[in-house]
C-alpha cells in the first residue's frame, strides 16, 4: 500500500531520530519485558530504539523493519558499534509484515501509524504476528507545544499540518489509535479505560451546570444558561461514548538551590 511520509531518511531527520531509545520513548513498555522475549520493532528508522529495546531482551531477539532500505545499513552500523548481537534489520510494509502468524512476543510501533494508508491493516498485521497473549505497543503524538513562541516556530508547526493534512496524513493518530486498534480485532478492555472517562466526563458535567466556573461565566457574560446545559450534555455524551478518552498535556519541573 502507498504512505505519504513527509519526512525522508535525510541526515537531519536520522539524526532527530536517533535520539530515541527504549527508556525516553517507550517506557510504557519496559515493565512488560522478559529476558527472553522475541520483539519485532516496525518502523524502526535508524534503529536507536530497536537496539535499546535488544539490551532489555538479552536472551531474546529484536527484528527492526523498515519500508526503505535508506536507514537500515546505519542501523547495522550503529547495532556493531555497540556490540549488541541480538538484533536483525530488515525491509518490511507493515501492511504485509514478512512473517509468519504467532512469530513475537511483541510488536512496537513508535510514530509510524500517521503517514501509512490503512491504520486498521497495520494493527491487524501487528496482532497477526504476536504470539497469543502477547503485545503490541504503539506510540503517537497527540499534540505538540513549543516555548516561547515566535511567528516562525508557530509557522513551521501551521506549514507541518497544512503539509500532513494535504498528503492525507492521519493527524489525529495519538487520540484516535485505541479505535484502529479496535477495529483490528482487540478487545476494548485491553486497549483503554473506561473508569478514567466516566470519572472525567460526570464531573466535567456537574461542574458545566453547577459550579463556581460555571456560575461566574454566565454571570460575566461569557456564556448563557444555554450554552452551559449544552457543554453539559456533550460531557454526558462523551461518557456514554465507547471510543471516548481525556488526556492532558503537562510540564513538569524539579528545582534545586
Amino acid at each position: 500500500m502507498s504512505q505519504s511520509y513527509t519526512n525522508d531518511h535525510s541526515q537531519a531527520v536520522l539524526r532527530t531520530h536517533s535520539w530515541r531509545n527504549a527508556p525516553n520513548s517507550a517506557s510504557y513498555l519496559l515493565p512488560h519485558l522478559k529476558p527472553t522475549m522475541s520483539i519485532l520493532d516496525v518502523g524502526c528508522g535508524p534503529g536507536s530504539i530497536t537496539i535499546s529495546l535488544a539490551g532489555k531482551v538479552p536472551l531474546g531477539y529484536v527484528v527492526g523493519v523498515e519500508n526503505v532500505l535508506d536507514p537500515l545499513n546505519g542501523a547495522r552500523e550503529l547495532a556493531n558499534s555497540e556490540k549488541v548481537s541480538n538484533v536483525s534489520f530488515q525491509i518490511g510494509d507493515i501492511h504485509d509484515l514478512p512473517f509468519p502468524d504467532d512469530t513475537f512476543d511483541i510488536v512496537h510501533a513508535h510514530q509510524v501509524l500517521q503517514p501509512i494508508a490503512d491504520p486498521v491493516q497495520a494493527f491487524k498485521e501487528m496482532r497477526r504476528v504476536i504470539k497469543q497473549g502477547g503485545i503490541v505497543a504503539a506510540r503517537e503524538c497527540v499534540s505538540s507545544t513549543i516555548y516561547p513562541e515566535s511567528e516562525g516556530l508557530t509557522a513551521w508547526q501551521q506549514l507541518g499540518d497544512r503539509v500532513r493534512r494535504a498528503k492525507g496524513n492521519h493527524i489525529d493518530a495519538g487520540s484516535h489509535m485505541h479505535v484502529w486498534a479496535n477495529e483490528a480485532g482487540f478487545l476494548q478492555e485491553y486497549t483503554k479505560d473506561s473508569d478514567e472517562r466516566k470519572y472525567w466526563g460526570g464531573l466535567m458535567e456537574e461542574r458545566a451546570r453547577s459550579s463556581g466556573f460555571a456560575t461566574n461565566a454566565v454571570r460575566e457574560g461569557f456564556a448563557t444558561q444555554k450554552d452551559m446545559e449544552k457543554m453539559a450534555v456533550a460531557w454526558r455524551d462523551f461518557v456514554q461514548d465507547e471510543d471516548g478518552w481525556v488526556g492532558l498535556l503537562h510540564g513538569q519541573i524539579l528545582c534545586w538551590k
